[in-house]
Formats: C-alpha cells, sequence, structure tokens
C-alpha cells in the first residue's frame, strides 16, 4: 500500500524549475533517505508532501489524500504527517512538556492527564525525561531536536518527514539525535522520508535510498545496492567526495 504517490510533478519557484518530472513512490512502512548536494531539490520535495510547498503540475497524493486539489484539507492532512525541521520549531514561552502536549491538547482534545503520560513517555524514549519543566532556552540544540521528535510523534503520525534534522547542530550533538530517528524508525510501522548529509546514518536507517541532482530524482535503489555500488555516474561522483571526507 502506498503512503505517498507522486506522477510527474513540477514545482517552480517564479521561472526557476525547482522539482522535473517526479515520478516516486513510497509504500507504508518503508523508511527512505533523501540525499543530494546542496540545492538539488530534497528540502524542497519533502515540503510539498504536507504541503509547506504547492506544486505546479503533475499529482502528488499523500495518505490516500490528493495534494493537488485544491479542496483538499491542508489541516486534515497535517494530523497524519508529523515533521521535524532544522531549527525545531519549538514554542519559546512554553516548557518542554507543554510543547509536546499542545498539539493534542488543541487538535485531537486529549485528556489532560493521558496526554501528559503520553508525553512524559515520549520524553522518556528520547532520553530527556528530567527536562520535562525546563524552557527551550534552558537546554541544548540537539536536546531542542530530540524534544521535537517527541513533540511530532505525540499526534501520533503515519508519515514523519525530517528535513535535515541534524544541520543546524554542532557535531557533538548529531549523534544522540541520530539515535533517536533510528530508535524511532526502527520501533515503530510510520512510514519516514528522511533528508540527510550523514551518509554512515543513511546507510543504517535506510530501506530505500533517493538520490537527487538539480531537481531531479537521479537514482532510487535499495540502500545496500545504492551504498555499494550506485547505477549512475553523478551518483559515484557524490559518494566518492562525501565519503572521502
Amino acid at each position: 500500500m502506498s503512503m505517498i504517490e507522486f506522477h510527474d510533478v513540477q514545482k517552480y519557484y517564479g521561472k526557476f524549475h525547482a522539482l522535473h518530472d517526479i515520478n516516486l513512490e513510497i509504500d507504508k512502512g518503508e523508511t527512505v533517505v533523501l540525499i543530494g548536494p546542496s540545492g538539488s531539490g530534497k528540502s524542497t520535495l519533502i515540503r510539498t508532501v504536507n504541503r509547506l510547498e504547492s506544486i505546479q503540475g503533475g499529482k502528488l497524493i499523500v495518505n490516500n489524500q490528493d495534494l493537488s486539489n485544491p479542496k483538499t484539507d491542508s489541516n486534515r492532512l497535517r494530523q497524519d504527517v508529523g515533521m521535524v525541521f532544522q531549527h525545531f520549531n519549538l514554542y519559546a514561552n512554553k516548557n518542554v512538556l507543554e510543547n509536546i502536549m499542545l498539539a493534542p491538547r488543541i487538535v485531537s482534545h486529549m485528556p489532560e492527564e493521558e496526554n501528559k503520560k503520553q508525553a512524559m513517555e515520549l520524553l522518556d524514549m528520547v532520553g530527556l525525561a528530567d527536562k520535562a519543566q525546563n524552557m527551550p532556552a534552558q537546554i541544548s540544540g540537539g536536546q531542542k531536536q530530540r524534544v521535537a521528535i517527541a513533540r511530532s510523534l505525540a499526534m501520533k503520525p503515519k508519515l514523519l518527514l525530517f528535513d535535515e534534522p541534524t544541520s543546524a547542530l554542532d557535531p557533538e550533538m548529531i549523534d544522540d539525535v541520530l539515535q533517536v530517528i533510528k530508535k524511532v524508525t526502527s520501533a515503530s510501522e510510520m512510514t519516514s522520508l528522511i533528508v540527510t548529509h550523514e551518509m554512515g546514518f543513511a546507510k543504517e536507517v535506510a530501506n530505500r535510498v533517493i538520490f537527487m541532482d538539480q531537481g531531479h530524482l537521479v537514482e532510487d535503489d535499495e540502500s545496500i545496492a545504492f551504498f555499494k555500488q550506485p547505477k549512475t555516474v553523478r551518483a559515484q561522483q557524490f559518494l566518492s567526495k562525501i565519503i572521502s571526507h
């Protein structure tokens, strides 16, 4: 069963053609990693999946909802699609626990006790139960990102999107966040789509790897096969540069 279907999807910023003829299907339960050079369209592609970016051509279906149809309800879509951004986007005026409890309270009307219990369990899962009462300004960037992951899980999404979740972090904080993402993607039946520059992590966590360049989907293969021997010259060049540094 498909969770995401791109059919000849086009995306423009003015005259700039950001996504060219994207055809892609991602099944329920898959963990797919998007890699490629900066400016290749990875973040644009992932942001179309929850309608943070609109498309200008083709058809995009996410969780049986047609995003090319203007009548499709974006809020309804986002209840099932979680997103973890580069820059955390926590509410600075709410403590860590409140950040996680907010969406289930407002959107799902979850009873307060149940909501608090779930939030504490999620904080425990990301190793931050002792930070529940801290304000975002009192915790590190890596901890903020782990809170953001816990918050995205609070709505029990069917699909979770990660847009370069470690790119804004100090190198020593990256591993803690990657370990949490690994735990999340391996422990659930959720579908995950991850944009990352961390090749070792991509190799470990992904079922499939999609390589993009200049708005084109260049290669799509099983993770093991891709990292062992990319089929395209462009992907071979990219990997040799990344892995040799």
